[in-house]
């Protein structure tokens, strides 16, 4: 009898550091960009979705027809607030309410996970500089109307930016820090996060393009192709650039007032024509090896921490330019997968 004790012990060690695991484990999601006149059907895929086993997805706008496709499929959505929204949104609060009565309220059997107050926004960027001003108050007029619908506790309002964009990036991520012109932006946007049940900072970065811009993103770096040290940080030891992106936010949100804040990378991918570098062998190569390395580990500054990750892009859109930009997809819009990837037992 007594024999047995410690083996029954052990066994449940075992199972709670199996259950632990898989707490810690974030299922890789796919962002749904449409800018294109030539993808299947919303409803052909959420299937399409569905069928590989992807069990969160980021919509960049309110698609009616992708939204009713996902009610009662389980799969989390990511739902985005267009840049373009934002100023009739922040400019009243019976707006917001508006907004999600009809796109959030309206679908209660779709499994919501975060709303996203604009995409790419900064005070310095020709393109989106004309939105910067609209970007808080109207997260905070989303946030009020979520939690007058009692949606609270279901969703998290946030916003997402781009990396390379909205930092000074140092080649030692601890060095990194947001930009001194965007931080009048950025600073009270941390600050609602953080008194917001510490919602995650939602961030696009893509080390493709890192690698194209810079020589010491050495190839095998961008790709988890290297085993060796390529960046020394003090006691961090990085391997990949994904890694040292990611980190690099971190070191940004410390300087900022929010090192309680998670980072959730928003898009991350690679192009497969456009570039010398975009093949679909070093798409298969990036995108696996990404989706192997945030299920088993999280980065160095935050080893214990699974980076919920999104993958850009479901299919090609060839109404974007240059040319790179339209070779984004996993699959092709006839549905089949450019390459082996496997999203499945996640």
């Amino acid at each position: 009898m007594h024999s047995r004790i410690p083996f029954v012990v052990l066994l449940l060690s075992l199972l709670s550091s199996s259950f632990l695991q898989i707490a810690l484990a974030q299922p890789v999601g796919v962002t749904y960009g449409t800018f294109a006149d030539n993808q299947p059907s919303a409803q052909e895929a959420v299937g399409l979705v569905q069928s590989v086993g992807i069990r969160r997805i980021r919509l960049y706008g309110p698609d009616h027809n992708a939204l009713n496709s996902l009610r009662n499929t389980g799969i989390e959505v990511v739902l985005g607030v267009p840049n373009d929204h934002l100023p009739w949104i922040a400019s009243n609060q019976d707006n917001a309410k508006q907004w999600i009565q009809g796109n959030v309220q309206n679908y209660q059997n779709v499994n919501f996970r975060f709303i996203v107050v604009g995409n790419g926004i900064t005070p310095f960027h020709d393109q989106t500089s004309q939105f910067a001003q609209f970007v808080l108050p109207a997260m905070q007029n989303i946030q009020n109307a979520i939690s007058a619908f009692g949606l609270q506790n279901k969703m998290r309002v946030t916003t997402a930016v781009d990396q390379s964009e909205i930092l000074n990036v140092n080649y030692q991520p601890s060095q990194s820090e947001f930009r001194p012109e965007a931080r009048q932006f950025i600073d009270p946007i941390i600050q609602f996060l953080v008194h917001n049940n510490n919602a995650p900072l939602l961030v696009n970065l893509h080390p493709f393009y890192t690698h194209r811009e810079s020589r010491s993103a050495r190839f095998d770096y961008a790709t988890f192709r290297s085993a060796q040290t390529r960046v020394q940080d003090g006691p961090l030891i990085y391997t990949n650039l994904f890694d040292s992106m990611v980190d690099s936010v971190h070191a940004a949100l410390e300087k900022a007032g929010g090192s309680s804040l998670d980072v959730v990378v928003s898009e991350v991918g690679w192009p497969t024509e456009g570039h010398s570098a975009a093949t679909i062998d070093n798409a298969r190569t990036h995108n696996n090896g990404l989706i192997n390395h945030v299920q088993s580990i999280g980065t160095p500054k935050r080893p214990q921490k699974r980076i919920e990750t999104y993958i850009f892009n479901l299919f090609d859109e060839n109404k974007r330019d240059p040319e790179v930009e339209r070779h984004w997809g996993i699959f092709w819009n006839n549905k089949q997968a450019k390459y082996n990837i496997n999203f499945q037992n996640q």
